[in-house]
């Protein structure tokens, strides 16, 4: 199945069972420990920069954008992604980041930041950070912080805790 016969769509309230069904199973209980996770219970998730992929009136996939500070500059945390695993290597989940970060860059926001493998993400146009100028509420590895970057932003020069934009 091609990823075209997707539909995809702005997350809204009614999918919040097939989302966290979807994380579940791709993340486990385990995902709840991480330091992104830890950022993303500060605050709510903006529903209008989040997206579902759908087949034949199934959610299959989800991402979600939580709008954060990277120390003073405005960004958005790109996460959990996931997509089912009846789904998995159809490009699903690259259309979902490519459609998040087409979203974000119509905001105020510098910045989308992960924390994600590289070669995944970096073709997407994210770009490694500074390992250790990124911190977050919790341990992850400073290697894996990556950021997709507009305007006068650069992903080397953001420094600084990442913490929800409701933590001012």
């Amino acid at each position: 199945m091609p990823c075209q016969d997707i539909v995809f769509l702005t997350e809204d309230a009614s999918h919040d069972a097939a989302i966290n069904l979807i994380n579940a199973e791709a993340f486990g209980p385990g995902r709840f420990v991480r330091a992104a996770e830890r950022v993303r219970e500060q605050g709510p998730h903006d529903r209008s920069l989040s997206f579902v992929g759908s087949d034949r009136g199934e959610i299959i996939a989800s991402v979600r954008m939580t709008p954060v500070f990277a120390g003073p500059t405005e960004a958005y945390l790109l996460g959990p992604l996931a997509v089912r695993p009846s789904h998995k290597n159809l490009g699903i989940g690259r259309e979902l980041v490519r459609i998040a970060l087409a979203a974000a860059h119509t905001t105020s926001s510098k910045a989308v930041l992960l924390i994600g493998d590289a070669p995944y993400y970096m073709p997407l146009g994210f770009a490694r950070t500074r390992p250790g100028a990124l911190q977050m509420p919790g341990p992850f590895d400073p290697k894996r912080m990556l950021a997709a970057c507009h305007g006068d932003a650069d992903p080397m020069r953001l420094e600084g805790i990442i913490r929800h934009r409701n933590c001012g």
